[in-house]
């Protein structure tokens, strides 16, 4: 099996970095193809551009954890480290749905999945995440989905 296209990309970018000597991009690159060869190794299969933008997903929601923590503790240079890395990362995930768009797209799929309680949360969540999977805060998502179901 081949590499996606996704992580070819980010590979080239890692090659153009060590040419340019850019060694804070060429640091943050690294952590992302690490964290894809650790997810790769621990399931032992190749990773689809889907579930690139999943270990991506997660890698940019703890930078924005991070930068949230560092700031409260005032400590700014680790926050223009974790802001750099979630720069490079938001680069390499889809452009991130309007709150206006993904509104609509859950009280869409509230109404394909005839979803009418919170009991259906699940169902609805199932079938929103690979449409707003990199596009969208999950947990916002999911406040979204119990509004409308309640």
């Amino acid at each position: 099996m081949t590499d996606s296209s996704l992580k070819a990309q980010i590979t080239e970018d890692m090659k153009t970095a060590m040419k340019a000597r850019e060694q804070e991009r060429l640091s943050a690159i690294r952590l992302i193809l690490a964290a894809v060869k650790q997810r790769e190794v621990d399931e032992r299969i190749v990773l689809s551009d889907d579930q690139l933008l999943v270990v991506l997903d997660k890698m940019a929601k703890q930078r924005r954890e991070s930068i949230k923590e560092f700031q409260a503790a005032n400590r700014l240079d680790l926050v223009a480290k974790e802001q750099f890395e979630l720069d490079l990362i938001s680069h390499y995930l889809p452009t991130p749905l309007s709150e206006a768009e993904v509104v609509a797209l859950v009280a869409k799929t509230v109404a394909e999945t005839g979803a009418s309680s919170i009991k259906d949360m699940g169902k609805v969540m199932a079938a929103l995440k690979p449409f707003l999977q990199g596009r969208a805060d999950m947990a916002i998502v999911g406040q979204l989905i119990k509004q409308h179901l309640s």
